[in-house]
């Protein structure tokens, strides 16, 4: 099991360009997050493959430098995570810098682990001033107390200006 992340100039090909080599070696792509950010694209994939050609996909994609593309792999136990408990947390308001550190901090105190995590920032439909936006799905550690935490985030969400919903997701999911 491979994990590879990519990041280069943004243009037409990229995906197929990594895909296309992916299956030349015999990988399967399981799942993948990509997006254009600021003219670059950036992504990360989980790729099943055999151990026995993890080395030649690894050295082909390190080779994509040549082409503006840059490939990391890293090998993975692919283990299956412990199960957890969900949360999906949405935030909105005024931009300003540190939200998202101050958010991931009492997040990291309560021993809650990002899974996603997705921001924007767009102009305010009446005002046009800047929007941020985030969208957290967190696991819970066994014997969370949900409680604390949405405590917690309301006062930072107070600090901050923002709105903060904290909703359970499914009950334990093993990862």
């Amino acid at each position: 099991m491979l994990v590879l992340t990519v990041i280069g100039s943004d243009r037409p090909g990229l995906v197929e360009l990594v895909a296309r080599i992916v299956a030349a070696h015999g990988g399967n792509w399981l799942e993948s997050r990509m997006s254009r950010l600021g003219g670059e694209f950036a992504g990360i994939i989980r790729v099943e493959i055999a151990a026995a050609s993890e080395a030649a996909l690894a050295k082909e994609l390190s080779g994509l430098g040549s082409q503006g593309l840059t490939v990391v792999c890293r090998s993975t136990g692919g283990e299956p995570a412990p199960a957890r408990r969900f949360a999906a947390l949405d935030l909105v308001g005024h931009d300003r810098p540190g939200i998202v550190r101050d958010i991931s901090q009492a997040l990291a105190r309560a021993g809650a682990n990002v899974e996603e995590l997705t921001t924007s920032c767009e102009s305010a439909p009446m005002s046009g001033e800047p929007l941020f936006k985030a969208a957290i799905k967190i696991g819970l550690p066994e014997g969370c107390d949900v409680v604390n935490i949405r405590r917690e985030l309301e006062q930072i969400a107070a600090n901050l200006l923002v709105d903060i919903s904290l909703e359970p997701l499914d009950a334990a999911v093993a990862g």
